[in-house]
This record gives C-alpha cells, structure tokens and sequence, in this order.
C-alpha cells in the first residue's frame, strides 16, 4: 500500500514519539482517512524489527477490515475470536470481547507482545480494554476519528501524548474527503425529558421521543434529500423499522438493517447497487462499514458523544465519482438539560465556536457549507473578542508593563487553543519547567500564570510556528496594541516593525496622519 503523505507523517510520529520515550500514545485522525492502513504500516515495521503485534478491535466488521489490509501487506494474521485461537503468529487481530477473558489471557506471557493497537480507541476506557493492556507489558497505540476534548481528557488517563492529529478540514482541503453542507430543519424534537445514562442519552426513551414526529420528519427527509443516497441513524430497531416504512411509503425505497437481519449482506448490496435508496439502522452501520457513494446522513440518534456522532457523520465523507458533497439533516432539538452535539461540533475547535456557528445555521434557511461555517463563526467570535480586548487595552494604556497577559496574547493572535487551553494528557498536569518559563518571559509575554507544562508548551509552540512564519512578536502587539491599532497578531515581524520605526521617528508618538483603528499594513503611508 503507498501511502499518503499524511499518513507517512503519522507513522513517522508514532515512532519518534516512542523514541522520545512515551509508551502509549494516540492517533487521531477522521473517519474515511485511512487509519487502519497506517497502523498495518506500523505493525509491519514492529514485525520486521522481530516484535508481535496484538491489533484489538470490538467488532466483526473491524476484525474483518484489519485482517483483509495486513493481506495487502502478505502478513496473514492469526485471529482471538470466540471458537478460532492464534498460535505464534507475529500479528494477531482479536476480538476485545474474546482476548480480555482470563483463559485467553493466560495462553500468552506478558511479554508476548512489542505493540498493542488499539482500533476505534475511544472505546480504551471499557473494563475489557484495561483488563488487556494492564495484563501485556507493551506498548498501545490508539486509533480514533476526531473526539472533543472532553473525550481526550478521558483518553489522557491512558495515553501519555498524542502522537499525530489529521483535522477533518484538512482531509477537506487534501481532496481526500468531501465537503459536508449541513442545513438545519424546521422540526421540533422535544428531549426535554429524555434521561442520560453512563453520558449519553437513553436510547428507549430517545425512540419513544422521535417517533412522536415521525411524519413531519420523514416528510423533510423526502423534501430535502430525494435525489440522495440516504443513511439514517436511529435509536432503536423498532424505530429505525417505523421509520424505513414511513419513508418508504413516501416514494423512496428504503429498507431498514440491524444485527438480527438474516439478509444483511443482501440488504447492503441492494443499497450499493442502488435498487434501494435509503437505509434506516439502529447506530449498527457506525463502524466497519463503507459505501462512499453515500451522500446525505440523517442522524436521528441524538447524542452528547463527538466520537459517536463523528462516526455517524463519517459514513458519508468518502469522495465518490460524481458526488458533489455530504447533505447534513440536522433538526431543531431541544433540550434543556444537556448540550448536544452539532453539525459544527465536527469542525469547530470549542464549545464557543459550536454554539455560535449552531446559532447561525438555524439562521440560514437554505443550509451552508460547513467549513464556510465554522469560519463565520470563528470571524464573530473574533470580533466580539477584540471589542472585549479593545476595552481591556484601553484601561491598560496607562498601566506600566513590559510583559503581556498569556490570554490577552492569545485573543490577539485568535488561537483558540491558547485561549482555551485545558490540560489532556498527564504531562501536561505537571509544572511548568523554570527554562520554560524564562523562555516565555524573554517573549516578551507574563510566565506567572502559567501554571502547567502543558500551557507553557502550547505557549512556547505557538511563539515558535509564529515566528517560522515571520509574524508579529508578542512584544509588538503590545506595543501597537496600546497604540490602538487593530488585528496586530495578523501582521508581519516587518509590517509591524515598520510602523514602529515610524512611530520611534515621531518622538513615540502616533503621526497624526495615521489613523490605528482603520490602519492596515499593506497601505501606503504618506505624510
């Protein structure tokens, strides 16, 4: 298999990761990006150095997808699976269920094995997981579509770094996945008194809750999507069956398939062959399945899990011949208990930015593309950040200061990351180091409250990729800043540092022929 160049990057970072000396470390990249053909790459590289290889999984079909890559690389693995048990194969894929029983555990010393790959690794945290990783002596590497970051918090119990991250918006931009138009529907689903269990919503009584509009909703999906290849994602079976009936009924021809469908194959080569042209599933086709030429996903199985509803959205961004993009059908859903995930939760980097760009979404009646959207929102945060940092700036004019605030900092240059910072992984917890602090403050920027490891390294990358990039430094921002210009944190080192020559030129002072709230770089300034 050739890989991609970004798939090339991530195996790279895996093995300079454990280099660096982290044990168990974490993928993330989006669904339909190719993340098990780069942990087939990694086995085979733990293989041919003379380790065993254990690749997890939690389902048939995911078992199935990883044995048939390692036999586009000649390795034939051996398989932990119910009734079937591997012998001394150097890579052996394994049902979760299977391998974390303790009479299969006891078939394998401790240090049978140099790797454990972890498939689909937001599952990790579940007691049969543990119970593997804790038993092998091994390294574990994590593979998992894009989570939020309360999933990589979680994740950061087990994982020490996460070694590569591919964003969806990039896939977007490489070719490698389509664009995702999301609209918004005006149907109202109540979950106001729908409950939460183990974090996520109950799905009988979320079934009880959808099935109330069933008509309205069935009607919008023959509306919005009729010349679509639909999957629709519901809570339950018998849901997923009254709704294949209702949308059938409607004109497009539609089945529903769940675990128990004795035709299930069938049914699938039905829908790939387009004699069908809707399937209705109770969250079965998640994973382990693929049909690029599906474009319009109706998720009907509201959630408060990113990684599930990443999944869900993932059936549909796989590029195909003649299509043109992925219809998003998201529906007014209202709760007032719980937040849920958004068409925007698949792009935006906060909760700010989600909401924000959710607002604008049920604003705009004829849908939008999503990335256009998160841009939008991102430009309004922005905005309303620098009228709330202009105020600031104005009571800080007079105040003496040689160093700048780590959050004015990172409002100024709009990294969300930065200004939004939270620990993940258990590093990032510890204190930050006396070199990383000295180097923070010959930035130019405030060490003092920078209180974790984490935040100073974000800082200290942020200052490094900004000035690779010849931008504006902390100290010039400040500077112009207080002088009242706008969007400093844009400029060039040289924009910036020409009209700080002009101003030094002028006794410090603004020329009064400069007007900083309307200034911009690239104008020409003429006395």
């Amino acid at each position: 298999m050739e890989l991609r160049q970004y798939q090339k990057r991530a195996v790279e970072s895996c093995f300079s990761c454990w280099e660096a000396g982290k044990k168990n470390i974490l993928l993330v990249l989006p669904t339909g990006t190719g993340k098990t053909i780069i942990f087939v790459d990694i086995a085979k590289r733990i293989v041919a150095s003379g380790g065993r290889v254990l690749v997890l999984a939690h389902r048939e079909e995911l078992l199935q997808q990883a044995i048939e890559k390692f036999g586009q690389v000649g390795i034939v693995p051996g398989l932990e699976r119910a009734g079937s048990r591997a012998n001394g194969d150097p890579v052996i894929v394994a049902s979760v269920q299977t391998m974390s029983r303790e009479s299969r555990l006891n078939r394998y010393p401790k240090d049978a094995f140099a790797l454990i790959i972890v498939d689909e690794a937001h599952h990790v945290l579940a007691e049969t997981y543990m119970r593997i990783i804790r038993y092998f002596d091994a390294k574990v590497l994590g593979v998992t579509a894009t989570p939020d970051r309360g999933d990589m918090k979680n994740l950061g119990k087990v994982f020490e770094e996460l070694a590569y991250e591919y964003s969806m918006i990039s896939a977007v931009q490489e070719g490698y996945l389509c664009r995702i138009f999301a609209r918004t529907i005006p149907v109202e689903i109540d979950l106001s008194n729908v409950s939460v269990r183990s974090g996520d919503f109950v799905a009988e009584e979320l079934g009880h809750a959808i099935e109330l509009v069933i008509d309205q909703v069935s009607d919008k999906i023959v509306e919005f999507a009729k010349d679509r290849k639909i999957v629709v994602f519901l809570p339950l079976v018998s849901t997923a069956k009254k709704f294949a009936e209702a949308i059938d009924a409607r004109g497009i021809r539609t089945e529903e398939i769940d675990g128990e469908s004795p035709d299930r194959e069938e049914i699938l080569k039905r829908f790939k062959s387009n004699k069908t042209q809707c399937l209705c599933n109770a969250m079965l086709l998640t994973e382990g399945w693929d049909c690029p030429e599906v474009d319009c996903i109706v998720p009907l199985r509201p959630t408060k899990i990113r990684a599930l509803y990443a999944q869900m959205v993932g059936r549909g961004t796989r590029p195909a011949p003649g299509k043109k993009n992925l219809l998003l059908l998201d529906f007014l859903w209202h709760t007032e208990r719980h937040e849920l995930v958004r068409p925007a939760s698949l792009v935006a980097k906060s909760k700010e930015v989600t909401k924000k760009a959710t607002q604008i979404l049920e604003e705009v009646p004829f849908g939008m593309d999503l990335f256009a959207l998160e841009e939008k929102a991102e430009k309004a945060i922005v905005h309303e950040r620098e009228i709330s940092l202009a105020k600031e700036l104005e009571s800080l004019r007079h105040r003496r200061g040689d160093l700048v605030d780590p959050l004015q900092y990172a409002v100024s240059i709009a990294d969300e990351s930065l200004f939004d910072y939270t620990p993940t992984f258990q590093w990032e917890y510890a204190p930050p180091t006396q070199k990383q602090l000295e180097a923070i403050e010959r930035a130019g920027i405030d060490p003092s409250i920078v209180t974790t490891a984490g935040h100073a390294s974000a800082i200290l990358n942020a200052l490094a990729i900004r000035r690779l990039a010849g931008l504006a430094t902390p100290k010039q921002i400040r500077f112009l800043e207080r002088k009242g210009f706008r969007r400093v944190g844009e400029w060039t080192f040289k924009q910036a540092n020409r009209i700080i020559s002009i101003i030094q030129q002028n006794g410090w002072k603004t020329p009064y022929y400069i007007n900083p709230a309307t200034y911009a770089p690239e104008q020409e300034v003429q006395e």
